[in-house]
């Protein structure tokens, strides 16, 4: 059923994205592609899982028994754990898929594998989250800005940098990409990771892309800029081999897997990427 479900997941984003006009339909030979191999997979361990689970033990005095190895049995099975889980799941290099020439900037969010979470604290309340969960299964892709050890508010960091291409620059994708008369973050959210403890950051000095004014009323999504969690849950930039010196932008697809982990400041690479099968409204 793990398996099933991921099948539905992959397709279900993929043909919502085609049909709202965000993508182009070239992006729906990408399911067979990503999904047969975990399918063969499936089958060769249900396979060998269902011939183990028929074969009657090994006697444990008798080394010539031909049956199963009980510790064997246990082995293989605890070594495909994750896959059972639906979590072990590797998508190849693909339109979806980025290559892994950055990997090295976040070595813990592995590109083509599921977005794994940590802990966070949200900048404006100080609420403890997991960064994983914020994002909502919506159809929207996610941004994730790890800050380097910069003053994230200082005029010429390169968070703020990002945030003014994103912005303001004819190539932004949330300019390319987002309806007229839609919030900023309507078909790619971003959000902001920094390092500072969320004392130590004046929520007012961060770009405003970052406090953006939305729906009808616009009011201020404050819900953007988190910090690590000091509080012996672990720092997500030490738990996920984030670049404490260069930071990183980690590109998560609709189904929460990571497509792709990029510089700061690698605003062509970034524009590219969506380029290859976004469609403008």
């Amino acid at each position: 059923m793990n398996m099933s479900m991921q099948d539905a997941f992959n397709l279900g984003w993929k043909l919502a994205a085609v049909l709202r006009g965000q993508a182009s339909p070239e992006i729906l030979r990408t399911y067979s592609a990503e999904r047969q191999a975990i399918a063969q997979e499936l089958i060769d361990f249900d396979r060998e899982l269902a011939k183990m689970f028929s074969a009657r033990p090994r006697g444990v005095d008798d080394p010539t028994d031909e049956g199963v190895d009980p510790a064997a049995f246990q082995k293989y099975f605890m070594q495909h754990g994750r896959f059972t889980a639906g979590t072990a799941t590797r998508y190849q290099a693909s339109t979806l898929i980025g290559a892994g020439a950055h990997q090295p900037l976040a070595a813990g969010f592995p590109i083509g594998m599921r977005f794994h979470s940590a802990a966070v604290v949200r900048l404006a309340d100080a609420r403890p989250l997991q960064l994983g969960h914020v994002g909502k299964a919506d159809g929207r892709w996610r941004l994730h800005a790890f800050a380097d050890a910069s003053d994230p508010t200082a005029p010429h960091s390169r968070l703020r940098a990002l945030c003014d291409f994103l912005g303001d620059n004819a190539q932004s994708l949330l300019r390319r990409y987002t309806p007229e008369g839609a919030d900023v973050d309507a078909v790619i959210d971003l959000r902001a990771i920094v390092q500072q403890p969320h004392r130590q950051l004046a929520l007012d000095a961060l770009p405003t892309l970052l406090l953006p004014a939305k729906g009808k009323y616009g009011l201020i999504d404050y819900e953007k800029v988190y910090c690590p969690d000091f509080s012996g849950r672990g720092d997500i930039f030490d738990m996920r081999c984030i670049d404490r010196a260069q930071g990183c932008v980690v590109v998560v697809r609709p189904d929460q897997y990571v497509a792709h982990v990029l510089p700061l400041d690698a605003f062509t690479e970034l524009a590219a990427f969506f380029d290859a099968f976004m469609q403008r409204p």
